[in-house]
C-alpha cells in the first residue's frame, strides 16, 4: 500500500487532515517540515505515492523542498499536491500535479489522492 506523506508546520491543520485521511482509508504519515519529509523521502520509508505539501514552514520550506526532491533522481517522481494559501500566483513554478489553496475542503483532498493512488 502507498503512503501519503502531509507535509505541514501547523499541528492543527496536519493532525486533523492525516487523521481525516486515515479515515478515508489512506495510509498516512506526517512531517512538520520539508527537512522531516525529505528525511523520510530518503529513507525509502513507508512506500511514499505522493505527497500533500504546504509551502510556509519553518527550518525548509515547501519551496525549498521541491527544488531538493526535483533534483533528487531516487525521489524526484514522487507527485506532489500543493496545499497552501501563500504564492498562489506562483504555485505553476512548483511542478505539482495539483494545487489547492488553503483552506480547502477534505473531499477536494480525498478525490485528488484516490485519482493519484487509486488501490490505495
Amino acid at each position: 500500500m502507498q503512503t501519503v506523506l502531509v507535509v505541514d508546520d501547523d499541528t492543527a491543520v496536519r493532525r486533523p487532515l492525516a487523521r481525516l485521511l486515515g479515515l478515508e482509508g489512506f495510509n498516512v504519515i506526517e512531517a512538520n517540515n520539508g527537512q522531516e519529509a525529505l528525511t523520510c523521502l530518503q529513507s525509502g520509508r513507508d512506500n511514499i505515492g505522493v505527497i500533500v505539501l504546504d509551502l510556509r514552514m519553518p527550518v525548509m520550506d515547501g519551496w525549498s523542498f521541491r527544488a531538493r526532491q526535483r533534483s533528487d533522481p531516487l525521489i524526484a517522481d514522487i507527485p506532489v499536491i500543493v496545499v497552501s494559501g501563500a504564492d498562489a500566483e506562483r504555485f505553476h513554478e512548483l511542478g505539482a500535479v495539483a494545487t489547492l489553496e488553503k483552506p480547502v475542503t477534505l473531499a477536494s483532498v480525498v478525490n485528488l489522492l484516490r485519482d493519484l493512488l487509486p488501490d490505495h
